[in-house]
């Protein structure tokens, strides 16, 4: 447990160190901030933290940068003051995204657009998931003995479909056959729950290859809707960054990002998750090759079925601005 006084130097050492990007000294720490005591003073503190593992020093004679656990304690100490909760900034942002666009695809483009530029980060919108609420109805469509179009609704009205192939020929009763039982067996169900429900052993129990093929497409025609509904924006603010300066820096976060199975593992504690903002740093990331970044974001939408908008920097971003941001972004999509 860190004292009032630590707490109030190992704040100001990050607030220098977002705005500057440069490690900071005791007697920088005494210049810019009124902390009531000596550069002496301070020296032990930074000693002490950098001990305890909040900062660390990257040359013998330079001054200290955060560890990752020490923007967790500055994020956490954002988090407890009620940032995330009260505060509606970027209003003007608001008011010209609400009278800008009628449909979702294109406010997810302009918010992202907007994100970006507000945060010098990498946005992402991802619309509400087709994985995240539940199906109403799988209809199949005939559309010779060799092919049919399988159709899922979801209960928000989203609808995913896919074109599905025999390799052999196929009635229209076994057709029919194989529809009814997969609304019995899926309507109702989270779509997202579809993967992890009906593993191997649960399909083979089924013992009808039929229904086999159409559940693997259902699966695959969700995944497809999910990744062709996000937008991102900011690539070029990323570039700008010193810790990206060298394009080399940052290919492989973004090979990792443009993963979708690695994207949607990255935000599920944003969808199912309790806190309003879901902020990770560095190396709480799932992928080490994000241990770079930090990410903040949050859920929108309604009911079972919720996008996320999140914005995606170094881990020396500006946490309180991005907090706001994505707060900001998160009450514009809702009031669509």
């Amino acid at each position: 447990m860190l004292s009032e006084r630590r707490q109030r130097v190992l704040r100001a050492l990050i607030e220098d160190y977002i705005e500057y990007a440069l490690p900071v000294g005791s007697r920088t720490l005494t210049e810019r901030h009124r902390l009531g005591v000596s550069p002496a003073t301070v020296r032990n503190d930074l000693s002490a933290l950098e001990d305890a593992g909040f900062i660390q020093q990257p040359h013998t004679s330079a001054g200290r940068v955060p560890t990752d656990a020490g923007y967790r304690t500055f994020v956490d100490e954002l988090l407890s003051s009620g940032l995330a909760e009260e505060e509606r900034p970027h209003p003007a942002m608001m008011d010209e995204l609400r009278g800008a666009a009628c449909e979702l695809d294109t406010l997810m483009e302009r918010t992202s657009a907007a994100l970006a530029r507000l945060t010098d980060c990498l946005s992402i919108v991802m619309a509400p998931s087709v994985f995240a609420g539940r199906i109403r109805q799988i209809t199949l469509v005939s559309l010779s003995v060799w092919q049919a179009i399988i159709i899922v609704v979801a209960d928000d009205g989203q609808v995913a479909n896919r074109t599905v192939s025999f390799s052999e020929e196929v009635t229209s009763d076994e057709l029919a056959a194989a529809q009814n039982l997969l609304n019995r067996l899926l309507v109702g169900q989270s779509a997202r729950d579809v993967r992890r429900s009906l593993d191997a052993s649960a399909i083979e129990a089924l013992r009808d290859p039929l229904v086999q093929l159409v559940i693997d497409e259902v699966v695959e025609c969700l995944g497809v809707s999910d990744g062709n509904r996000a937008h991102s924006l900011g690539i070029s603010s990323l570039l700008r960054q010193p810790e990206f300066s060298d394009a080399k820096a940052l290919l492989p976060v973004m090979e990792v990002l443009e993963d979708d199975e690695v994207l949607l593992h990255t935000f599920d504690d944003t969808v199912e998750g309790e806190s309003p903002v879901m902020v990770r740093i560095g190396r709480e990331n799932p992928a080490s090759e994000l241990a770079g970044i930090s990410i903040v974001a949050c859920s929108y939408g309604r009911g079972d079925s919720e996008g996320v908008v999140a914005v995606i920097g170094p881990t020396r971003m500006n946490y309180g601005n991005a907090i706001r941001a994505v707060r900001a972004a998160q009450s514009v999509l809702c009031d669509d």
